[in-house]
């Protein structure tokens, strides 16, 4: 078949008679053509900068022009930069236990923006050992935050047992928060979602909870109650 970009005598013919376009639109198609070509050959470039590894763009480097450098270390920079955000999403995930010799190097030296939890317990406490199980729990759901426990006596000598269980919050070795005794805690009934947001108030974590989860044991409590409390006018009507 001939080709219709040709100038021949016969393509002129078929152009004035409109069965090809005019050549000026051809040029055109051509030129468009060309460019989207080209676009789909730069996507696949960048495509590729997506696509490696730190490791390979190193390897690869010197395959890549000036322009193709400068998009590489913006790329580069950007994956450290998630690289780093992963890591401290990610660097505890466990309840440490220390003892006062500790205190310095895991709570006042945590490091910048590290959020610590300290829990001040003794064994054979229940309460303290039911903080310790919802301590657990929230520490593998928050992992950039430090959760860590200690035998009160071991970091504060003659610290009282009416004290415990207690709770500091610190952030770069200061104080945020402090819950002490067993009445902040609401005894034995309290739940992990209950210490999630106590704790969270203090900013050490984000919670998902939409509301304290006390708030909800108290509306059903207050309901209760007024159920079985008669209205007054049922009770005067009663006394006469």
């Amino acid at each position: 078949m001939q080709d219709p970009n040709k100038d021949t005598e016969w393509n002129d013919i078929l152009r004035k008679k409109g069965i090809l376009p005019p050549k000026e639109n051809l040029e055109e198609q051509e030129r468009v053509k060309e460019e989207e070509q080209l676009a789909i050959l730069q996507k696949s470039l960048v495509k590729t900068y997506e696509d490696m590894t730190l490791e390979e763009l190193e390897e690869n480097e010197d395959e890549f022009n000036e322009e193709d450098e400068k998009a590489i270390e913006m790329y580069r920079q950007q994956r450290l930069a998630e690289m780093k955000a992963a890591q401290m999403k990610n660097i505890f995930g466990e309840v440490l236990e220390i003892s006062g010799k500790d205190y310095v190097q895991e709570v006042t030296k945590a490091g910048k923006g590290i959020w610590v939890v300290l829990h001040l317990y003794k064994q054979g406490i229940p309460l303290c050992a039911l903080i310790n199980q919802h301590m657990s729990g929230l520490a593998r759901k928050f992992r950039d935050v430090k959760f860590i426990k200690a035998i009160s006596t071991t970091c504060i000598p003659n610290y009282p047992d009416k004290n415990l269980p207690t709770i500091f919050v610190y952030l770069e070795g200061d104080i945020k928060a402090q819950f002490i005794g067993p009445l902040v805690f609401g005894g034995m009934n309290l739940t992990r979602d209950e210490l999630e947001w106590k704790i969270s108030e203090s900013g050490a974590i984000k919670t998902d909870l939409e509301e304290n989860p006390r708030k909800q044991i108290q509306d059903q409590l207050m309901s209760s109650i007024r159920a079985c409390v008669p209205a007054s006018g049922e009770s005067d009507s009663e006394d006469d």
